[in-house]
């Protein structure tokens, strides 16, 4: 399973891949608006938005890409490990 999150925090990058990696997903994280975040996305299987730590035009590109290509798409006012290891539970 492939997982893009966006949002989160700089510091928390290594620990959001590696939660991914122990519930064995690849995992991208976009934490800064890339000015081609759109091609970047690519097409996984779930993207997870922590909106608190995002910012609209990250939101928007991520929404946008996900009802365009079909991709489920969880929010999370929070970006703490504990939400990301929640949403994977639900998922994986």
């Amino acid at each position: 399973m492939s997982v893009v999150i966006i949002g989160g925090h700089e510091r928390m990058e290594t620990q959001y891949k590696d939660i991914c990696k122990k519930y064995k997903c690849k995992a991208k994280v976009f934490t800064k608006m890339k000015a081609n975040l759109k091609e970047l996305i690519g097409c996984p299987d779930l993207i997870i938005l922590f909106t608190a730590t995002a910012s609209h035009k990250m939101v928007h590109c991520a929404v946008a890409e996900s009802s365009r290509n079909n991709i489920a798409i969880e929010r999370s006012h929070t970006s703490s490990a504990t939400a990301l290891k929640g949403i994977l539970e639900q998922y994986v």
